[in-house]
């Protein structure tokens, strides 16, 4: 299965990133270029372990996702549910990792796409385009952790993370 990867230093400690990476709805609208909408569902309210939530893409690609591992603010990592017809799996995770006073934030899909027939063209392009996408929200997300203000909204949202 072809895989996408993007990494950045992160000037923030392990929790901080880790809890700026989970957030959901309108507060991840503020740093996310992907999506236009994103909740959980059924009655959860914090993610976790068997935990799913639904995102909109922008261009309105859907896909219903659960979490298989939650494990802050090491790691965390999801599966397709439900999504776009083309992806015959998809599966998504961040790692993060103390770094020379930060932290290295890596974040990987993973994914195959079908019908069979076009499967080998289909994964190239998938590839070529998951790993731009991916490049782009990593970089929003390493932009988010170097704005004081959306730290301290996160902070002040009562999320566990403390000032550094």
């Amino acid at each position: 299965m072809p895989q996408v990867r993007a990494e950045r230093f992160i000037r923030l400690d392990p929790e901080t990133a880790f809890a700026l990476s989970q957030t959901t709805g309108a507060f991840r609208l503020q740093w996310d270029p992907f999506i236009s909408a994103q909740a959980f569902l059924d009655g959860a309210t914090a993610a976790g372990k068997g935990v799913r939530t639904r995102t909109v893409s922008r261009i309105g690609l859907k896909m219903v996702s659960e979490y298989v591992s939650y494990t802050p603010p090491r790691n965390v990592g999801m599966t397709m549910v439900s999504g776009p017809w083309f992806f015959e799996n998809f599966g998504g995770g961040w790692r993060f990792t103390e770094d020379d006073g930060g932290t290295r934030a890596v974040w990987k899909y993973t994914f195959s796409c079908r019908p069979a027939l076009v499967k080998p063209l289909a994964e190239r392009i998938g590839s070529w385009l998951l790993g731009r996408e991916i490049e782009r929200r990593i970089e929003a997300f390493a932009k988010a952790c170097e704005d004081p203000a959306l730290v301290a909204e996160l902070r002040a949202q009562g999320t566990g993370v403390t000032d550094l």
